[in-house]
């Protein structure tokens, strides 16, 4: 059994079909059937059962897709590290992040690393998914609010914690009033990401908590700036973490409500893959990622 084989049979496993795999690797169906055949001969196991429309793992061949993924990511890392070593080159630094924290840490940030490796360079991911393409090897990093449930694959470096205001437009009839209650907000209509965001869930529970309906979620969008410019513009209410958002919210004309018996928090992390090389690029911005937060962040 080689390494390719079991890269082949990754291929496989993601088409359910020898004559689609063998197309995606220009590849014979019987050559790939032969790198099929080495893999079973080596583990003695059928690794796939034939089905009309082609082909299904067993037990052991989805064991082994797992096993081979991470062997994939293992020899990507090898060869990473060993470019590195080999041409004393910074290298290439690949991030994912959460709308709006890209815009509030990364420049800084960013900046401070072409200070002191102007060879480096940078590819920036902004949006959703960023954790799934972090698993994948896709990504080397990934900046993010509400970090993700503790996960064996994964470590997670707290950075700080941003508190989640209400945002309302400076002409909104709540942003006229010293103090607003639960009770005056649960009436209003709302821009958000998601419903199962985790400013909203902190909300519901606590108008629940109190006897007060849930919100009312007039727009969703995964875009930040698009939620808060909206309500600049409209009588919607957001919710969001403070300096995450600050910028937006000061270009938008908006105001944080001072909302009584709601308080809330957003951890911001850095995250990386466990067991991984962390080229030296990336090891220097993690450090940079904790200075700016620290500069950013005030006691």
């Amino acid at each position: 059994m080689e390494l390719r084989d079991l890269e082949y049979f990754a291929v496989v496993a993601e088409h359910g079909h020898l004559g689609r795999a063998a197309e995606a690797l220009g590849l014979s169906t019987p050559a790939l059937s032969k790198s099929l055949r080495r893999i079973e001969k080596s583990l003695q196991a059928k690794l796939v059962k034939r089905t009309p429309k082609g082909v299904e793992l067993t037990a052991i061949g989805a064991a082994l897709v797992t096993h081979a993924n991470r062997l994939r990511l293992s020899f990507n890392d090898v060869t990473r590290e060993a470019a590195d070593l080999r041409e004393g080159r910074v290298g290439n630094l690949r991030i994912g992040a959460s709308p709006g924290l890209a815009e509030y840490m990364l420049p800084q940030a960013t900046s401070a690393l072409f200070r002191t490796a102007p060879g480096a360079t940078v590819n920036v991911t902004v949006g959703t998914g960023t954790v799934e393409l972090l698993r994948n090897g896709e990504l080397d990093l990934v900046l993010a609010l509400n970090l993700p449930q503790m996960d064996k694959e994964l470590i997670q470096e707290h950075l700080y914690d941003d508190e989640i205001v209400v945002y309302a437009s400076k002409t909104h009839r709540l942003a006229k009033k010293k103090s607003v209650t639960l009770a005056d907000i649960a009436q209003e209509h709302w821009a958000m990401s998601t419903p199962n965001a985790l400013p909203m869930r902190l909300l519901i529970q606590a108008l629940e908590e109190r006897g007060l309906p849930s919100p009312k979620v007039t727009m969703i969008s995964n875009s930040l700036w698009l939620r808060l410019m909206m309500v600049g513009v409209t009588n919607l209410l957001s919710l969001n973490a403070r300096r995450t958002s600050r910028h937006i919210a000061t270009l938008a004309a908006l105001k944080d409500l001072s909302v009584k018996d709601f308080t809330g928090f957003w951890r911001v992390g850095i995250t990386y893959r466990k067991d991984t090389y962390i080229s030296p690029v990336a090891r220097r911005f993690i450090e940079i990622l904790k200075a700016t937060a620290k500069e950013m962040t005030p006691e």
